[in-house]
Parts: structure tokens; C-alpha cells; sequence
């Protein structure tokens, strides 16, 4: 045996990924609560603490658990700043307060032959003073050692429950043979836009909105602008390198291109038209050059944005890779390489990477270098393409190999697929997930999908980034509601994910697809597009004010605190958020049909939001600025899909009366 037998057992850490093999994720400032079994052999009393640290560190911080019932026992602490932290816990049998119960029961018991007890008693605190050594605590311990040596059973009762002495005790403890909890728990601590933020994707060659031609990166400053009025703070481009000739498609994804069309964006790669290569670490001429891409990043950074890019890993046959390393693709039995489908879709612009090949390594040391070179020129946020068709070993060997020198880089996964390939990439290292959210529209599927994702372990690991819509997804739900649905779903991914996104298009409630798909008829992916920014009929004072409520409202930058209420009505969906102190709570109320008024009884929990059952409360409807006057927890709500989809109340609490006005919070 290498190391000392457990003392105490210490078993069903939560939370914990399999058994400690991934990370918990946290933000900057959260708070990690940890529960475990602890017990030992006998009837000594057990003591143990949670300790954390940043990865790297030596010295362990250290707090005390508590216990709760049927020895589980609980601790919390929190992760002040972002990257990696550990954390574990230690245990041990406290020989000293066991030592005390034990005096204790005898001494109730009538007993007074207690002089061995005694002398047993002054020995461990004369342990825990040679531990505190030189100074007030060791002098103090040494003392109290005396005086119980020298103690009459009332007078060593009496010591053995001094406070001053129990304190010291706890701070000295004896933890020569304590137990410590292995391998020790893994904690990532994200920044705040990773896990607090409004994204707007668009297509920098369709910035300017003109249906013949193409803009460039220095084009783009009245888009970026327009999305910052409405609040959004990630500005998200697809994919921005050169774009393949070879099987180039057409509009409207047709197989023949006619000149001047510009080809899809994710056909990445062409050799002939590239200045910097021509592959991924390269940018479209189209759209400008390396300096001037440069330039856009830092016109974002001065407005207090971020740019995100898409990482895709698709190569057109005119890409380099293709001509300088053909064996890292898949092959034909006729030796020739083979483009990507996913039927009965076809994908002849594009070739899949073989991430297996016989040279493996140098393909996967090669798209790790694409990542480095992104963040090399100011980019810290990328969303992916199909991950869940790449291995899962590869991301989590990139991401750590990215993080180890951007720590502060944010992974977004777009895996549209199964549930658990879904959950082990967030697992593996996504710092955000595309979800399911898209398709769930009635009450019964968004109350059961919120539930999934804020009930642990999902929530400790998966955090989900509520896109409306995308450019390769128009949901039926848009198609068929007009403009009140884009209300409506854009309140749900705003109001109940801390990330939410949507893209260009989505406030002008375009809403014409292929038919009987949910594509874009005309989609951007294929040809330049044509918009009208201020259209009539846009939504884009309604995404502001919707923007302006998250950040004017700490309870919603969490997704934990999301909390389900009942409303009279299964076109009516009714949650809260609130903060611990309960001095931001938001209640809301939205209507789940785009084409008729809905009104319910709703139920407010008093209780829980501190609020008597007698008392008035006032609600703020933060999208009108109306108020509201309740009392008691069924209150009736009235919605309009046009006019008023839904109720965002701030609730005022009472706090009291003042020359005879009632006040509140």
C-alpha cells in the first residue's frame, strides 16, 4: 500500500462530471455549493472542510462544512476571477470534540471518576498548541492544557466547553490522518461575456443591405452600429475566407453559379485568390485584407463589443490543404476525394477533413495553429460549425491547448444533433451550446426543456445560447406567425437565457422560406442579399428594450434562478428570476400564440419572494413603464400578441408607509 488507508469516507461529491474527468463551469463571481457523504467508523465526530485553489497553486483555501441529514454535508465557496480552479475536501475523525461528547455523556450520566478522561483531554490540546506553535494561539492552548490538567470534573466540564477553547480547537485541529478527497474536482471559471451576452450574427458581404454587390470589413461600422443601439455586445461574421470556384454554388443553392455570384462562405478556401495563403488563415479579397479586417476588430473593441468568428472546418477543392496534404481527406476507392453530404443534402462545394488519417497530428497541430491565429489578431469568441461531426478528443485536446495560452476564449458549439454527443462537447470544453430551444414553442415543451437544462448535473456543465434563428434555420414558428411571433420568441431566448442571439434579418421578421422547409427562400448563404434596415414593421425598438432590461437587471444574467410558475392558461408561460437578497426580482408573463389575445390567472409565489399574503406589491411592466398595484398570489393578466405579448414585471416589494403612501422597493 502507498499511501495510508481512509479514515473517513467520503463518497457522491456533487456536482461532479464523471467523477471528476470535466469541469464544472462557473462565472467570475459565482458561487459553488458542494455536497458529499462523510462519515466514518465508530462514533467519533467528524469534522471536514472544502478547500479550493486556482490550478497551479500550492496552498489550498479552506472553509467548514456543515451537516445536513443522514451524514451529507455541505460547504460553498467562490471563484473570484477566471480560468482554471480545483477543489476537494478533507476530513477526519476530530478526536478532540469527540473526546468532548464523550465527557459530556458521562458527566450527564452522574459519573465523576473522570480523571483519565481528563488528563486524555488535556494531551489533544496540548497537540493542537505544539501545532499553533509560537504566539497568542499556541500560549492560549498551552494555558487552557494547564488549567484542564490541573481541573476538577466540574471545572474540566466547564473548560471543555469553553468557547475560546472550542474555536481554537476548530482552527487546530488535529488532521495528522485526515482523509482527502481524490483526484480533486476540476472548476472553469468563465469571464462575463461568456456566460452574459446578446449576440447579432450577419454577413459582412450583405452589411450594406444591396442586392448586386458585395461590402467589405470598412462597410460594416453602420451594421456593427446599428446592433449596438439595439444592445447586442458579440458581433458574430460566418466564416470570412476565401471562397472556392470549383462546384461553387449558385442562388438559392443551386449547382450552377452564374458570374457575379458570390459563392458560399463555408466552401472555404482558394489558392488562386488568396493573398495570405489562401486557406483559413486568410480572409475573402472580396471583403478586404488582413489590415483591414485588423481595423474592424478595433472599431468593435471601441465600441465596447466583441467580434466572434466562425470556425468551420470545411475545405473547398480549391483549398491548400487539398494539393498539399490530400491524405488528410477521405477518399474514393477511385483514389479521388470525397465532398460532404448529409442526405439527401449534398455538399459538393465542400470537402470534410479526415480528423484519423495516418498523419493526424499535423492536421490537428494545424487547425489548433488556425485558432491561435484568429486570437493573435483580437478575436476571443468562436462559434463551430458542426462539431459533433469532429472528434470529441480533438476538441477537448484543442480547446485546453487554445485556453493554455487564451484562457479567456469562448467556445461556441453549434451541434444540432443528440442529446448526449451534445452534452459530452460541452463537456469536452464548449463554453456555450446551441440547443433545442429553436423547435420548442408550446408551453408543455418549453417548461420541460427549461426544467432539463437548469436540473443538475446539465446545468453545472451545458450552458445554452438561445438563438432565435439562424441563417441554414427558419422555424415554422416564424413562418407561420408574422410579426407577433418574432416577438414573442424573442422575449423567451432574451428573458429566460442569460446568451441569447439572433441573426440579421430576424428584426425586420423576415419570415419567406423555401417552401416546405425551414430555410430562407433567397438565403444570404448562396447571394448577395437586399434589405432595407428600417423597414416598416421592424422590431428593432423592441430588441432595445429588451436588451436594456438584461442589463438594467441582475437577476437575469443568471440561468440557475429561472424558476416555472402556473398560469390558468397553456398559451400562457409564466417564470421569475430574482437574486438571493431578493432586490431584483423579475416576473413575467408571455403569451405563446401569435394570432389571439390570451389572458390567465397568474400565480405569484409570495412566500418565496418575501411577501406577505396580505400585503400590496407594486409590479413595473418594464417594457411600458405601467404599475400595477397586486395583492395575494392569483392575479389576472390580459396579452395581446400585436400590442402586448408580455408582461416583464420588476417586483416591488413593500417596505412600508410614509404620510399615508405606501412604499415600496
Amino acid at each position: 500500500m502507498t499511501k495510508s488507508p481512509e479514515t473517513v469516507v467520503i463518497r457522491r461529491i456533487t456536482p461532479s462530471l464523471d467523477n471528476a474527468r470535466f469541469a464544472i463551469k462557473r462565472p467570475v463571481g459565482g458561487t459553488l455549493q458542494v455536497e458529499a457523504d462523510i462519515f466514518k467508523d465508530g462514533h467519533d465526530e467528524v469534522a471536514a472542510l472544502l478547500k479550493w485553489r486556482r490550478v497551479g497553486e500550492s496552498a489550498w483555501n479552506e472553509t467548514p462544512m456543515r451537516p445536513l441529514l443522514n451524514d451529507r454535508w455541505a460547504g460553498e465557496f467562490l471563484v473570484a476571477s477566471a480560468g482554471a480552479w480545483e477543489f476537494t475536501i478533507e476530513a477526519w475523525g476530530d478526536v478532540f470534540f469527540s473526546w468532548q461528547h464523550e465527557l459530556e455523556k458521562k458527566f450527564a450520566a452522574g459519573l465523576r471518576e473522570l480523571q483519565s478522561e481528563i488528563l486524555e483531554g488535556a494531551g489533544f490540546i496540548e497537540i493542537a498548541a505544539k501545532q499553533a506553535g509560537k504566539g497568542g494561539d499556541g500560549e492560549a492552548l498551552k494555558k487552557f492544557a494547564k488549567e484542564m490538567r490541573a481541573a476538577d470534573p466540574e471545572k474540566a466540564h466547564a473548560l471543555a466547553h469553553d468557547p475560546n477553547l472550542c474555536a481554537l480547537m476548530v482552527i487546530h485541529a488535529d488532521r495528522s490522518i485526515s482523509t482527502t478527497a481524490e483526484p480533486f474536482h476540476p472548476v472553469w471559471v468563465d469571464r462575463e461575456r461568456a456566460t452574459f451576452a446578446a449576440w447579432y450574427e450577419f454577413f459582412p458581404r450583405s452589411a450594406e443591405g444591396k442586392p448586386d454587390t458585395g461590402s467589405t470589413f470598412r462597410d460594416c461600422l453602420g451594421r456593427i452600429d446599428d446592433a449596438k443601439a439595439m444592445g447586442f455586445d458579440v458581433i458574430y461574421f460566418p466564416p470570412i475566407h476565401p471562397i472556392g470556384e470549383s462546384n461553387r454554388k449558385g442562388r438559392n443553392n443551386s449547382t450552377t453559379c452564374q458570374p457575379g455570384e458570390p459563392g458560399v462562405p463555408y466552401a472555404i478556401g482558394n489558392r488562386r485568390q488568396g493573398v495570405n495563403g489562401g486557406g483559413h488563415k486568410d480572409v475573402a479579397p472580396e471583403l478586404g485584407t488582413l489590415e483591414d479586417f485588423d481595423w474592424l476588430v478595433g472599431q468593435i473593441q471601441k465600441r465596447g463589443l466583441e467580434i466572434a468568428l466562425d470556425f468551420a472546418i470545411n475545405c473547398s477543392p480549391d483549398h491548400p490543404y487539398v494539393h498539399e496534404h490530400p491524405e488528410w481527406f477521405f477518399k474514393r476507392p477511385d483514389g479521388s476525394i470525397k465532398y460532404a453530404e448529409n442526405p439527401p443534402k449534398k455538399y459538393e462545394d465542400v470537402y470534410p477533413l479526415n480528423f484519423h488519417n495516418a498523419d493526424w497530428r499535423a492536421l490537428w497541430d494545424e487547425l489548433r495553429d488556425v485558432i491561435l491565429f484568429w486570437c493573435g489578431h483580437g478575436v476571443k469568441i468562436f462559434r463551430v460549425d458542426n462539431p459533433h461531426t469532429k472528434p470529441v478528443a480533438f476538441w477537448e485536446w484543442v480547446i485546453a491547448e487554445v485556453k493554455a495560452k487564451y484562457p479567456d476564449t469562448v467556445f461556441l458549439s453549434e451541434a444540432f444533433t443528440k442529446p448526449k454527443m451534445m452534452q459530452e462537447l460541452a463537456k469536452a470544453g464548449y463554453t456555450q451550446s446551441y440547443t433545442y430551444f429553436t423547435w420548442r414553442n408550446t408551453k408543455w415543451e418549453l417548461s420541460e426543456y427549461l426544467t432539463e437544462l437548469n436540473t443538475p448535473p446539465m446545468r453545472d456543465f451545458f450552458r445554452p445560447n438561445f438563438f432565435a434563428n439562424t441563417p441554414d434555420i427558419l422555424p415554422e414558428f416564424l413562418q407561420q406567425g408574422g410579426r407577433p411571433a418574432f416577438l414573442i420568441r424573442a422575449l423567451l431566448a432574451a428573458m429566460t437565457s442569460p446568451v441569447y442571439g439572433i441573426y440579421s434579418g430576424f428584426e425586420l421578421c423576415e419570415n419567406t422560406p423555401v417552401p416546405g422547409k425551414e430555410e430562407y427562400l433567397d438565403s444570404e448563404k448562396y447571394q448577395f442579399k437586399g434589405r432595407n434596415w428600417n423597414a416598416p414593421g421592424n422590431i428593432k425598438d423592441y430588441i432595445t428594450k429588451l436588451n436594456a432590461i438584461r442589463v438594467g437587471n441582475r437577476a437575469l444574467r443568471g440561468f440557475d434562478n429561472l424558476r416555472l410558475h402556473t398560469a390558468e392558461n397553456d398559451q400562457i408561460l409564466c417564470f421569475s428570476k430574482s437574486t438571493p437578497a431578493l432586490d431584483n426580482i423579475v416576473f413575467i408573463a408571455a403569451t405563446l400564440d401569435p394570432r389571439r389575445n390570451q389572458s390567465a390567472f397568474v400565480h405569484v409565489p409570495l412566500e418565496e419572494f418575501g411577501i406577505g399574503a396580505d400585503e400590496d406589491y407594486a409590479m413595473e411592466d418594464l417594457l411600458t413603464g405601467e404599475v400595477f398595484h397586486w395583492r395575494g398570489s392569483r392575479n389576472f393578466v390580459a396579452l395581446d400578441p400585436q400590442k402586448r405579448p408580455a408582461h416583464v414585471f420588476r417586483v416591488r416589494r413593500p417596505i412600508g408607509r410614509e404620510e399615508g403612501v405606501d412604499l415600496f422597493a
